[in-house]
């Protein structure tokens, strides 16, 4: 703490006194030109070197004086009149450390002579007499300064408590929608045993047990936003093998996974609400045999999750919070650089898109990942 509080003094003297010294030096020329003007002899360097005391001593006094507005400005309202008395108050200390730090600095300048004269002649009032009107602008100048560095010092941090809040208040969304989902799938996923219960006790009874797993593995990326690929289709292939046991050869599932895309990072369960819609709407509504696909694509930048099924002629009424909460997931995770698209063709085939930045967990995407597109349909597996 110490250390920290030496090395911010050290780091504002050092800024002061950079800033002072270049005002200075310009003060020096612009000495030496009006000199020259009014054919007064004088010479650069002494101009320069008279300028930079000033701003030496400036220079030493700024700090404390923004130390002192930053601490106790901030207690006092503007309308306030001990404002006023404070820094009226506050001019005669500063022009006696000033005239003082001047005094010792450099010897006092006679304009008359045009030269430096001994510091016993002169004491430290003759430099407040003699400049007065000066020292107390610069005062002022300081002060206002001060305030101006306080005002926008306490925006810049409001601004990022403001940021630090919604980038909060977003996760905390983002966690109640991942809890939203959960609570639904194990309801509907409840529903289906206890459809067994009575006319497959046994099969109910293992669907307990691999729903005890699914909800482990749930629980294993909990508090993760985004998950490898493979982790999420894992967890889709242990809810389908929940669902095949309840619909039985009424419900097939064709994969088709690019293996390019297994490293990438998902948004955890991004899939599980849009297989669980293909489900209820495709299988569910329907007593013939039905479908559910689900492939994986990379394309440059982006991956491509589709989601499809037939649809059943029985259409349930409802849209679920499927489609709903995976919208706005994407939009707390990824603002506009993700997309959701949805649409039943013609054929009767149901498809969700969803297409996300890719982000690879374990190598950086080449052009040769592209090839692995051709390449899916090899490992394209088949589930029944």
């Amino acid at each position: 703490m110490q250390a920290n509080r030496l090395r911010r003094t050290a780091k504002a003297y050092l800024v002061s006194l950079a800033i002072w010294c270049a005002l200075s030096l310009l003060t020096g020329w612009q000495y030496r030109i009006f000199d020259k003007q009014s054919n007064i002899d004088s010479t650069l360097w002494d101009m320069i070197l008279l300028a930079e005391s000033r701003g030496f001593a400036y220079a030493l006094l700024t700090p404390p004086i923004f130390y002192l507005v930053r601490r106790y400005a901030a207690h006092v309202t503007r309308s306030s009149w001990h404002l006023w008395i404070i820094y009226g108050a506050g001019v005669v200390p500063f022009m006696l450390f000033y005239a003082c730090i001047r005094w010792v600095v450099l010897p006092p300048w006679d304009v008359a002579r045009q030269a430096y004269v001994p510091r016993l002649s002169r004491s430290p009032l003759d430099i407040i007499r003699s400049g007065f009107a000066d020292q107390i602008t610069m005062y002022i100048a300081i002060v206002v300064a001060a305030h101006a560095y306080e005002y926008f010092e306490r925006v810049r941090k409001q601004e990022l408590e403001r940021v630090e809040f919604q980038r909060a208040l977003a996760a905390s969304e983002l966690q109640a929608l991942k809890m939203q989902i959960q609570p639904h799938f194990l309801f509907n996923t409840l529903h289906g045993i206890s459809t067994l219960v009575d006319a497959d006790p046994e099969a109910a009874r293992t669907m307990i047990v691999k729903l005890s797993g699914l909800l482990r593995s749930a629980l294993e990326h909990g508090s993760s936003d985004l998950i490898p690929l493979r982790e999420e289709l894992r967890f889709i292939g242990e809810y389908l093998e929940l669902e095949t046991m309840r619909f039985g050869t009424r419900l097939t599932i064709h994969w088709s996974v690019d293996p390019g895309t297994e490293s990438l990072l998902v948004p955890q369960m991004i899939l599980q609400p849009l297989v669980e819609n293909a489900i209820r709407y495709g299988i569910a509504a329907s007593r013939e045999k039905g479908w559910v696909g689900i492939s994986t694509r990379r394309n440059h930048g982006t991956i491509e999750l589709q989601i499809q099924n037939n649809v059943g002629p029985r259409r349930l009424s409802g849209a679920g919070i499927g489609l709903r909460n995976t919208e706005t997931r994407l939009k707390h995770l990824y603002s506009t650089e993700a997309t959701l698209s949805f649409a039943i063709g013609t054929n009767q085939i149901a498809t969700a898109s969803l297409i996300l930045p890719a982000l690879d967990l374990e190598q950086p995407f080449s052009e040769s990942g592209a090839s692995n597109n051709t390449e899916s349909d090899n490992h394209a597996r088949t589930n029944c």
